[in-house]
């Protein structure tokens, strides 16, 4: 399926099969050779047009080669390729001897027998720490369904592990999360700052990266969250060229290309800030801590909140 024709549906399906971050990366040099590299910091970018993104460190010896190619491919691992895993994690060896590879777009290898297969146009590549970012245009992806190859306490598992009651038990979540928020967002709070957007704007324009809305959807879905959206700011937005008028007849509005490129780089900023938060973690907490705020926000109930008339 061409990136072009993607079915947003299909492709958010596509993108559930990603588990852990246990991933194969790969790409081909202008002389022709494969070059493919193990990387568990995949992450999904944008719906419409399709994106994803992952980062490679400064340091590793592929990096030259990902960061001249016009074009990847990021393969989801099943299950079953724990061996295949670890040969991509090793250095010094042919790791593509003996597979059985298929060709995509810019004749980038393809390895059987994944969950899932995400062929990409590298669109961005951003400096993140010590490591690069690149954001990627899906343009064509298979899903299968097979269970994906999970990571736990430094081994592969089925399942990753809860945290104890009694951890959970030793202060309040609310303060918790709290706390935690205000330390992953602070440099993407500080680069707002900078560029004079208020969070009300901020979450506008998040909204809109995922999908077209009128500005009233924008602010029924921000009244959850106790944020508005009201024309004196729809307009601000268009002043700064971040927004503008969907070509559609139903009022809808949409990210202008500079406001797709400012979020990608608060994207950035921000998986730089979640990186360094998780820098002392094993892999599987981070995932474990992912998949619990998730089940946290998806299970509380919709309320509608009524925001005190500002002073005048």
């Amino acid at each position: 399926m061409s990136g072009s024709g993607v079915n947003s549906g299909d492709f958010r399906t596509a993108l559930g099969s990603f588990a852990t971050g246990v991933t194969i990366v790969t790409t081909t040099t202008p002389d022709g050779a494969d070059v493919g590299m193990t990387a568990n910091s995949f992450n999904s970018v944008s719906l419409d047009p399709p994106m994803v993104l992952w980062s490679i460190g400064k340091n590793a010896l592929s990096r030259p080669a990902f960061a001249a190619a016009d074009h990847f491919a990021v393969h989801i691992l099943a299950s079953d390729q724990e061996e295949l895993s670890n040969r991509f994690a090793r250095r010094g060896e042919d790791k593509f001897a003996g597979l059985d590879l298929e060709r995509g777009p810019g004749n980038v290898p393809l390895l059987a027998g994944c969950s899932a297969r995400f062929k990409c146009r590298t669109a961005y590549l951003y400096e993140g720490g010590d490591h690069d970012i690149i954001v990627g245009e899906v343009l064509e992806f298979d899903h299968f369904d097979k269970k994906p190859l999970l990571f736990h306490r430094g081994k592969y598992s089925l399942l990753a592990a809860a945290a104890t009651d009694e951890a959970i038990a030793r202060s309040s979540l609310f303060f918790l999360l709290a706390r935690a928020q205000y330390a992953v967002f602070k440099s993407t709070r500080d680069e707002l700052a900078k560029l004079q957007i208020d969070l009300d704007e901020y979450f506008a324009l998040a909204a809109l990266g995922a999908d077209r809305m009128t500005a009233e959807a924008v602010n029924d879905l921000g009244r959850f969250y106790d944020r508005s959206f009201d024309q004196a700011m729809v307009q601000g937005l268009k002043d700064k060229v971040l927004i503008e008028n969907a070509e559609t007849t139903d009022g809808k509005l949409q990210l202008t290309a500079s406001g797709r490129k400012l979020m990608l780089q608060l994207l950035a900023i921000g998986k730089e800030a979640e990186a360094t938060a998780l820098d002392h973690f094993e892999p599987w907490e981070g995932q474990w801590l992912k998949s619990a705020l998730h089940r946290i926000g998806s299970t509380t109930p919709t309320v509608t909140y009524n925001r005190p008339a500002a002073k005048a």
